[in-house]
């Protein structure tokens, strides 16, 4: 189910205000799944963790109105392995 339209995109308050700050350091940011990108966001660089790992990922215009969550995959894709021919 989606967030309504009148309530607005969700961002963190604690989101914006760190991100301000090191907007002029070019420091990458940590940054929680559910939030929504916004144009404001557009060429930073933001880490994503997977449940596993930090996935580093920067904010292009096409990511715009997404969540931060889709660009960071938590489950590893499933393939059989190759059997080993014997002799």
């Amino acid at each position: 189910m989606s967030r309504s339209k009148w309530k607005g995109a969700y961002i963190s308050s604690k989101l914006l205000e760190s991100f301000n700050k090191t907007k002029k350091n070019h420091q990458t940011l940590v940054v929680p799944r559910n939030c929504e990108i916004v144009p404001k966001f557009v060429g930073s660089t933001f880490k994503i963790h997977n449940g596993k790992s930090y996935s580093e990922i920067t904010v292009v215009d096409e990511m715009i109105g997404h969540k931060f969550g889709e660009f960071a995959p938590t489950r590893v894709r499933f393939f059989f392995k190759k059997k080993k021919l014997k002799k």
